[in-house]
Parts: structure tokens; C-alpha cells; sequence
């Protein structure tokens, strides 16, 4: 199924330019590049999220490519690197990209075992996204996020752990400000925590123009570890983005968290790669999020924090406010004293350092 996890890798690219380069610029011949330029029409005819906007897009690309605009971008990456600036020009869609790749690219799909096993070693190399899940002063979580990773059995088992370290928590900071995305299950599954009671929680819709269909995505109930009940705040920059994105919106609109940092991305088109050649891929978005509570979603405008401040000072920001939040419900005068005192301090000093 295609959704955000192929998403998170092209959003890299998305904030920095597209293709890597080798040392030395690598031509591509003009008949691949014709090629690429084919199939990449025909894709966004009959998969783009928006047929209308499809179908111009392909027109324009085509036309420019018969007029010459691209006969002068021999460099595999450069031509690369130009599509993908038209095509956003036209569409204003983050995720819909190009890129280059130095190598002939396979025909294998995404569940080949060759494929899943390169992907799960690499993961695992940084321990599927979660950067951070430890208890700060004052009882409040922090779970730090890099991606979202599809849910395969070891996958879960991280995250559960995760989760589980964060038990008896009383509020709880999620930082994404480096999230580029990823996979909508583990967006449910992290969410499953936040939620109390024996009903799943609706969160999220995406719909998927290839397939015609709409696909749900709701809180488990049943799953087994502690709740978090207290107060929770999203923490985002400008480089959040996709999944990140539709964890921020799911809580903020849902009334369980509070978004702290900058306005996100803006990219809330999921969708699949697509093989344009043997050096050329495209990220293909076919499908788009539908809010439950609003009927919208985030692409193009982000998610506008409650609370705006730089992205470098909101872990911080978000982190004095749990306290105060925290003392301000307090029942125990020494806790609210206690936990009033960690606040003065961390306007001051920021949150604490591991030690070891």
C-alpha cells in the first residue's frame, strides 16, 4: 500500500535539492532523459491526486521538453533537479519530485525480501526514527521522533518500548522539528498511548485517487502499554513534514495536543515511487488527507503552531510550559513549588542534559 513511508525519503530531498552527486557530473543520454520525461507524464495522467492538475502538469513538462528547455541538462542530476522545480512550480505539491540515481535502478517492488532487508538494516542502524523516549524533571516525557518507520513485528517492538519507558509520565513533549515523515500505522500507534477508554479514536482519512478508496486510521484500545493522560505538546519547525504533519494535525484537532515551534511544511499528499528509467524515480502523489474534524488538511498552508517560537527555542518553550501547566493543577504544595521552581529554571537554562 502506498502512503507516507516512501513519502519521508523524497521530503528530504524536498528541503535540500533532490539528487545526490557523485564526484564528477554523470551525463545521461537523451534518450533516457526522453524517456523519463514519458513516463512521468504518463504517471501524473493517471495517478496524480488531482486529475485536472495531472494532466496540465504533464501537458506543460511535455510542451517544455519538445521546446528544448531541457536539452542543455546533460548532468543526470541537474536534469533531475529541474524537473522537480517545474513541477512544484506548477503544482506547488512538496512531494512530487525526481531524482537521480547514480546506479541502474531495480524493478523490484517495495516488499522484495532483497529491498526489505537492505531497508530494515539501515533502519535499524538508527533505531527506526526514535532519536530519544526518557523522563525529564518534573515527570514530563520527551519522545524525540526522526521518521515515522513502517510497522513490521521488530519495528513495533521498539516502538512498544518506547512507549513503555515513557510510563507514569504526566505530560509528555513529542519532538519532530527534524521528522521528515513516514509510515501512517506508526502514526496510529504512537497516538494509541494519548488516548484513554475503550473506543478507537477516528484520526485520520487518506483517500487515494488509483484505488478510489479511502482508507481509515484509528487509535487501538487494546494496545498494551500505560496511557498518558496529562497534557501533551507537539514541538515543529519548517522541516516537519508529511507524517509528522498528520501526527501534529490528528492531536491538535482532536483537542489532545498543543503545537509548539514553527509552521510545518505543508506536504499532505502521500503516495509511491515511481521508476522513470534506469537512473530516473519519481515520487508520485496519488492520494491526499482528509481531517475527520475539519474535512481539510495541511498541504500547502503547514500546521500553525498555538505557540510560535523559532524552532531551535521549542523543545525549551514547550518544556516550561508542561511545568507550568503541570504546577498550575497541582494539588500537593510542595509538588507545585517543586515543579514551579524546574520551570523558573528552564527559562533560564533550557531542559537538562543527559548524564550518564
Amino acid at each position: 500500500m502506498r502512503g507516507w513511508h516512501a513519502a519521508w525519503v523524497v521530503a528530504v530531498a524536498a528541503m535540500a535539492g533532490n539528487s545526490v552527486r557523485p564526484v564528477g557530473a554523470q551525463v545521461v543520454a537523451a534518450a533516457e532523459r526522453a524517456e523519463a520525461i514519458t513516463t512521468l507524464a504518463t504517471s501524473l495522467r493517471a495517478e496524480y491526486v488531482f486529475p485536472e492538475r495531472g494532466a496540465e502538469t504533464a501537458d506543460t513538462i511535455e510542451a517544455r521538453f519538445r521546446a528544448g528547455a531541457y536539452d542543455g541538462l546533460q548532468d543526470g542530476a541537474a536534469f533531475a533537479d529541474r524537473l522537480t522545480a517545474d513541477l512544484r512550480a506548477i503544482t506547488h505539491d512538496l512531494h512530487l519530485g525526481v531524482t537521480h540515481s547514480a546506479e541502474v535502478l531495480g524493478h523490484a517492488g517495495p516488499r522484495d525480501p532483497a529491498v526489505e532487508a537492505e531497508w530494515l538494516a539501515r533502519a535499524r542502524g538508527d533505531h527506526f526514527g526514535f532519536a530519544a523516549a526518557r523522563v525529564l524533571p518534573g515527570g514530563v516525557g520527551l519522545l524525540e521522533l526522526r521518521y515515522f518507520a513502517r510497522v513490521t513485528p521488530e519495528v513495533r517492538d521498539t516502538a512498544l518500548a518506547a512507549m513503555r519507558a515513557l510510563a507514569g509520565v504526566d505530560a509528555l513533549l513529542v519532538d519532530l522539528r527534524a521528522n521528515t515523515g513516514g509510515d501512517p500505522g506508526m502514526v496510529a500507534l504512537l497516538s494509541s498511548q494519548l488516548f484513554t477508554g475503550d473506543r478507537p479514536v477516528h484520526l485520520n482519512d487518506l483517500y487515494y485517487r488509483p484505488s478510489d478508496q479511502r482508507i481509515e486510521s484509528w487509535t487501538d484500545p487494546r494496545l498494551d502499554v500505560p496511557r498518558i493522560t496529562g497534557p501533551v505538546f507537539t514541538v515543529t519547525s519548517g522541516q516537519t513534514f508529511s507524517a509528522a504533519e498528520e501526527y501534529t494535525s490528528n492531536l491538535k484537532h482532536l483537542g489532545r495536543a498543543i503545537q509548539v515551534g514553527e509552521t510545518t511544511g505543508g506536504g499532505a499528499h502521500p503516495g509511491g515511487a515511481v521508476r522513470l528509467s534506469d537512473h530516473f524515480q519519481a515520487f508520485m502523489p496519488s492520494g491526499r488527507a482528509i481531517n475527520p474534524v475539519t474535512g481539510g488538511n495541511w498541504e500547502g498552508v503547514g500546521n500553525v503552531p498555538e505557540i510560535a517560537v523559532p524552532a531551535s527555542a521549542a523543545l525549551d518553550r514547550a518544556y516550561v510550559e508542561s511545568l507550568e501547566r503541570l504546577a498550575a493543577v497541582a494539588t500537593d504544595a510542595s509538588r507545585q513549588r517543586a515543579l514551579r521552581a524546574l520551570a523558573t529554571r528552564a527559562r533560564t537554562d533550557g531542559i537538562p542534559a543527559v548524564t550518564q
